[in-house]
């Protein structure tokens, strides 16, 4: 790890993070989880928040794609997704679901810049992200897609946007 010149989960714990923090919105599969503590960890968010049914660590499942990740990302469990969102709203962060609506912006489009603290919602694999959460959105992205699916797994959504939302 020094040659990749890694910081250890000490040192990542202390260093600035990117204003944007991950919400998991009722997520069942627990690979999906483990992977997005991953991506976090990657993006240097500043926290996760696990809702709903999302589950939390410790498991096993979660582990096997986190690889230690559950112990340098700063999580939360969070029952209520909307109470959450009201939150981190109040607390100035722009609510930004990651889903297909009828005023969603396409992802090379977005400009995330505009927004100090972003908030980025992400939506249960079969159902998308809770009804409760459209009113209270700043704005929705989509990935645009170019094959015969209409939808991509939770954890590649995730990295995608996250990768977009903290790049600048």
């Amino acid at each position: 790890m020094e040659e990749l010149g890694r910081v250890t989960p000490e040192e990542y714990k202390k260093q600035a993070k990117a204003p944007v923090v991950l919400v998991l919105d009722n997520i069942r599969s627990m690979h999906n989880v483990g992977s997005a503590f991953r991506t976090c960890d990657a993006f240097n968010v500043e926290k996760l928040y696990l809702c709903g049914i999302t589950a939390t660590p410790p498991q096993k499942e979660i582990a096997k794609t986190a690889l230690g990740a559950t112990e340098s990302v700063d999580w939360e469990y969070a029952e209520d997704v909307v109470v959450l969102a009201e939150q981190l709203k109040a607390e100035g962060y722009a609510i930004i679901l990651v889903e297909q609506t009828d005023g969603s912006i396409m992802l090379q489009d977005f400009d995330f810049a505009q927004y100090g603290k972003l908030a980025l919602f992400v939506g249960n694999e079969v159902f998308g992200i809770s009804d409760g959460l459209l009113p209270l959105c700043d704005a929705a992205v989509e990935i645009p897609q170019f094959g015969t699916k209409h939808s991509l797994n939770v954890a590649v959504a995730t990295g995608i946007v996250l990768w977009e939302a903290t790049r600048k």
